[in-house]
């Protein structure tokens, strides 16, 4: 009969160890793995704040004679990693109108894009692109106008009695739609 040697009993000790080795390593390899990829998502949970209404100008700097005047817009710009604040993302003209409102035209005209201009002594708007004219509540003053819509109109509201805040947004050129770009 063969005598085999018993092998020897597992040892406590070495076994503990290495179940501590491996939670240790794992947590270091799961810890960082976990925050870079909560980095790289960020972008993708965050909420965008488009399409809130931004500050354009005091009240006191809108004419009450109903002249219209030209102001730009400054928003924050926030891109995925990146928040850029007064940043000139475009411009309106802001006309007193009846009742103490305001109104708020985009200066983009609906015809090719191009920024119009107010003209006092012909007190109406006029494209240097394509030499149209406009209204003071923006619509198109001649039929043969290549502009498919007037100019477009933007929500405002009156805070406090004093501040004059827009909804600001661009529309698309060369279509009879009022389309957000």
């Amino acid at each position: 009969m063969e005598h085999h040697p018993t092998p020897p009993a597992p040892d406590r000790r070495n076994f503990l160890a290495k179940a501590a080795a491996t939670v240790i390593g794992g947590i270091t390899v799961v810890i960082p793995a976990a925050s870079g990829l909560l980095v790289l998502l960020d972008p993708l949970r965050r909420k965008s704040a488009d399409g809130g209404a931004v500050f354009v100008a005091n009240l006191a700097a809108v004419p009450e004679s109903g002249e219209p005047r030209k102001f730009p817009v400054l928003a924050t710009r926030v891109d995925a990693w990146n928040r850029t604040p007064d940043v000139p993302v475009g411009a309106v003209y802001l006309q007193r109108v009846a009742g103490g409102a305001v109104r708020a035209l985009n200066v983009a005209c609906p015809h090719a894009g191009c920024f119009v201009d107010f003209k006092s002594a012909r007190n109406n708007y006029h494209c240097p692109c394509h030499n149209s004219s406009f209204a003071l509540d923006g619509k198109v003053l001649d039929p043969k106008s290549p502009s498919p819509r007037p100019l477009d109109t933007l929500e405002t509201e009156v805070r406090n009695g004093t501040e004059v805040w827009v909804k600001f947004r661009n529309f698309r050129a060369g279509v009879h739609e009022k389309i957000p770009v």
